[in-house]
């Protein structure tokens, strides 16, 4: 290495290095860093320090920012070297900058100028530089100091800056969008650059405008499946390729936007299915990047319109991971499958056996994926399998993020698919026994509603073994050391409404066990307040029957203790079941009916029972109830001054427009009286005027300005100032949704080569397969059964969307300021695959550049003229209903030059053409 090191480094530098990769503890490490800052703080400071030596203590301050500490006394430092104008010395600088520094730091200020006068510099890697540093430090509001410079470089003769200044507009994107907007068809423009390179960093920016308005960028459909057709045709130079496979990261980029694009449009999937196709039987899948564009594939196809052929090739492609032993392709099975089986549910059933071995695989990501695509599987016939699947591994995991996610897509299945209302609450009571305090509180509210409503018709038998059922699972789960909250609380009020219903528990056991409740869980007094609740219940039954009620000794010291209690709710409890034990029979069934759980309860939120009451108050002379709206309507009044003298807070800041200036107030008027009109709306008010303000206004022609003012005296008389005729308009946006069921699903299944192993197969694999795919073949719904039993409540086995086959091309909105004359050109015949066949050609310099931009260039359509008798045909054809697209205007937005000839025209022939459809003439004529 010699004694100045390797590198062009000194030996202290790599001694530095070598000591701290050799430190056996932190505490050595941390030892040697803090003599090495201390060595450069006072290295640093010494007078003309050669350049070539603060070149390395920079470089060691970034090697000490890196490990950890705090090395920001250096920081100067490396803002100055980015001035020097040494190539080596300024990238140098640049380099710790981008490092040390984020866009928010006070030290940003000092380099824009540098970055300025380095975007003009002729060295292109001074350029290059620059425009690094501003990917990481340029700021919102330092935006368009560096703009127009950048925007510049986009036409710069180097590949290198061009793709540059493309990654710096994207990043002038993400930070400002509104700063760049007028900026949008550069990218555009930039897709058509002979070097790959700008056009590969083109995607991404491409890619997030898509993302945000797909609609805008259908026109780039056959553009995109060009550059792709182009690229597995390996048209690219080879040092494009990786792994032997062409441009695959472009490749990527192209396939995740044209997933965007194809979602929901028909032409632009058809366009897409050859292309597809074909990267299916190019792709490499011994390589790991072959297989991530095979991963990418399976994901447009899962997003565009369903293409039978292409289904079957991502099937095969499927079976091959899952054939495999890498967890990593296991992983990118599972997924695609959970993709494709949306489309055809028939697919999964071809891989039963590899999902089990990944349901049963040890790696835990593996098998949490395995269960996100039985749940996307789940139906009537197999959810018991699998939500007692689910169950066990959530019991097993500690993880109580993913065991909340595990224990919510338990409920939500049984609720949808549950097969019977005895095993929705079996599995709930495993919910909530293993993640009661994780399950939200509607769940344990959707439970308590089922047991009450039982299922849903008039089967009172059905219904009682429904909770006698769930009385008796309660009773055996109630002596568990430690329970959830939420569980207690289902519990508790389960042996409150049905615990003596059937005469098989008598009122002391239950009360004793609600009694033990309250007793090992007396910190928790949500749960104490159930119980006591619960109690409250077990006694109004037991007096309304007319039996005696024995109340147990534990019960009458758990009463006299919450009577005392610093808890108002418990102690209110408690006061309410003493009183209530002192009633009769008669007055206890009035007030705790037997069975009122699922009475509906009417609530009058009008008050209408108290209007006679209000009206004799009223004719008493009380002042009526003026509403919370009026009430804040009269407090926005500004301390009841005239509507145009508006008072400024001290503290606050106004924002609004200035208002238009007011018509000057005669002389002979003060600010206060104005001579004004009489408002029209007194006349229609419905509220009384005072007769004193009537009197005044019919005496004088100098009237008090009332709009907006709360009257003082007499009955409230107070109108606001806002018009009351404006009126809103509301465009309700129509949808079609249509519920055919098996979306996209072909006749003839797609093809798998997976096959079982020839080896015996575990039976309880089989049986479990069985159970997970056996009944998907013949049931093609997943309705469950009506036959004496009820779905879950509130839950609505909602059909698969299809997407239109046909989708009505969107119209661009007609710009209404452009009121020319519509330009007559010709429309491009020329097929837009041929137009971009020499993109990616590296000898076409100019000309296929310029054939390719005229693919986005805005071409109006030819223009046609029309005759006064053509014109009349139209309107007395539309008024018949005919639906015919009246073309005489062209350009964009209305020609009013032609519409006042053509107006002119129809009234010298003498015709009425409003006659005929007077709407349609005046949307056509102005």
């Amino acid at each position: 290495m010699g004694s100045q090191g390797g590198f062009g480094q000194s030996k202290e530098f790599l001694d530095l290095v070598k000591s701290i990769g050799e430190a056996r503890s932190k505490a050595e490490e941390d030892r040697i860093v803090l003599s090495e800052i201390d060595i450069l703080k006072r290295k640093l400071l010494e007078p003309d320090v050669p350049k070539r030596k603060m070149k390395e203590y920079i470089i060691r301050l970034v090697y000490i920012e890196m490990l950890g500490p705090d090395a920001s006394f250096g920081y100067i430092h490396a803002v100055k070297m980015t001035h020097d104008d040494n190539l080596l010395l300024k990238r140098t600088g640049y380099l710790a900058v981008t490092l040390f520094l984020n866009e928010d730091h006070d030290l940003i200020i000092l380099i824009v100028n540098t970055i300025q006068k380095d975007l003009r510099s002729d060295n292109y890697l001074v350029v290059c530089a620059a425009l690094n540093a501003i990917c990481r430090l340029i700021n919102e509001e330092t935006i368009p100091a560096v703009l127009p410079q950048v925007v510049e470089l986009l036409n710069h003769q180097k590949e290198a800056v061009r793709k540059k200044a493309i990654m710096a507009l994207h990043r002038f994107h993400r930070k400002s969008p509104s700063s760049v907007s007028h900026l949008i068809s550069n990218f555009r423009k930039r897709l058509c650059d002979n070097d790959p390179g700008v056009m590969g960093a083109t995607l991404c920016p491409l890619f997030d405008l898509i993302s945000e308005d797909v609609t805008s960028y259908k026109d780039l459909v056959s553009s995109f499946v060009s550059i792709l057709k182009q690229v597995t045709e390996r048209r690219l130079p080879k040092s494009y390729d990786y792994h032997q496979m062409p441009a695959p990261f472009i490749q990527i980029k192209l396939l995740k936007i044209m997933a965007l694009l194809g979602s929901g449009d028909k032409n632009a999937s058809e366009i897409m299915s050859m292309v597809l196709g074909d990267l299916f039987r190019k792709c490499d899948s011994s390589t790991n990047i072959g297989n991530a564009i095979l991963y990418e594939c399976i994901r447009c196809i899962s997003c565009i319109l369903p293409n039978p052929k292409l289904l079957e090739a991502a099937a095969d492609a499927i079976s091959k991971f899952l054939k495999s032993d890498s967890h990593n392709l296991k992983y990118m099975g599972i997924d695609g499958l959970g993709r494709l089986i949306k489309i055809s549910p028939d697919i999964a059933e071809q891989h039963q056996l590899a999902v089990i071995d990944c349901l049963e695989d040890p790696d835990d990501t593996l098998k949490r994926k395995t269960f996100e695509l039985l749940y996307k599987m789940t139906k009537s016939s197999n959810v018991e399998v699998i939500v007692d699947r689910m169950i066990d591994y959530m019991i097993s995991i500690n993880d109580n993020h993913y065991k909340t996610e595990i224990a919510s897509r338990c409920v939500e299945l049984a609720e949808q698919f549950a097969p019977s209302n005895q095993w929705f609450i079996q599995t709930m009571n495993k919910v909530f026994e293993h993640a009661g305090d994780l399950v939200n509180i509607k769940v344990a509210h959707n439970l308590m509603r089922l047991i009450a409503e039982g299922f849903g018709e008039d089967d009172d038998d059905a219904d009682s073994k429904l909770r006698l059922s769930a009385v008796e699972s309660y009773l055996q789960l109630i002596s568990e050391p430690k329970l959830p909250s939420l569980f207690l609380q289902v519990i508790s009020w389960v042996l409150g409404e049905y615990g003596t219903a059937d005469g098989k528990y008598s009122a002391s056991y239950i009360s004793g066990k609600l009694c033990d409740v309250a007793d090992a869980y007396s910190s928790d007094e949500t749960v104490k307040g159930y119980a006591v609740s619960a109690l409250m219940k077990i006694y109004a039954f037991e007096i309304a029957s007319g039996r005696k009620v024995d109340v147990l000794p534990e019960c009458q010291s758990l009463i006299e203790e919450l009577l005392a209690s610093h808890s108002t709710d418990l102690q209110q409890r408690a006061y309410e079941l003493q009183a209530l034990l002192a009633l009769d029979s008669r007055a206890v069934e009035t007030i705790i009916p037997l069975d009122a759980s699922c009475e509906d309860i009417e609530v009058d939120k009008e008050l209408s029972f108290l209007n006679g009451y209000i009206q004799q108050a009223i004719e008493s002379g009380a002042q009526p109830y003026i509403s919370e709206r009026e009430r804040s309507g009269m407090f926005e009044t500004t301390d009841y001054h005239p509507q145009d003298h508006h008072e400024v807070p001290s503290h606050t800041l106004r924002f609004e427009a200035y208002e238009l200036p007011k018509p000057s107030v005669p002389p002979q008027a003060s600010t206060e009286l104005v001579p004004v009109p009489e408002p029209s709306y007194y006349s229609e008010s419905h509220q009384p005027i005072s007769t004193s303000l009537v009197s005044e206004r019919e005496s004088s022609e100098i009237k008090l300005r009332l709009d907006g003012v709360k009257q003082k005296w007499g009955r409230p008389s107070y109108q606001p100032t806002t018009s009351a005729s404006s009126t809103t308009q509301q465009a309700a946006n129509g949808t079609t949704s249509h519920s055919d069921g098996g979306v996209g699903s072909s006749s003839s299944k797609p093809r798998s080569s997976y096959e079982p192993k020839k080896p015996e197969i575990d039976p309880e694999k089989q049986r479990l397969a069985a159970s997970l795919f056996g009944g998907s073949s013949s049931s093609r719904t997943d309705k469950k059964s009506s036959g004496g039993q009820k779905p879950a409540k509130g839950t609505v086995n909602k059909p698969a969307t299809v997407p239109k086959e046909n989708p009505t091309p969107v119209q661009p909105p007609p710009d209404l300021l452009d009121l020319g004359e519509p330009m007559a050109t010709t429309v491009s015949t020329m097929d837009p695959f041929k137009e971009l066949e020499g993109l990616m050609d590296s000898s076409s310099q100019d000309g296929g550049s310029n054939d390719v931009m005229g693919l986005y260039s805005d071409a109006a359509p030819v223009t046609t003229t029309t005759s006064v008798d053509s014109l009349l045909s139209e309107l007395s054809d539309s008024s018949k209903g005919n639906s015919r697209t009246y073309q005489s205007q062209t350009s964009k937005g209305p020609n009013t030059k032609e519409a006042l000839e053509k107006d002119a025209l129809v009234r010298q022939m003498g015709v009425n053409p409003t006659s005929q459809n007077p709407t349609l003439f005046k949307d056509l004529l102005g």
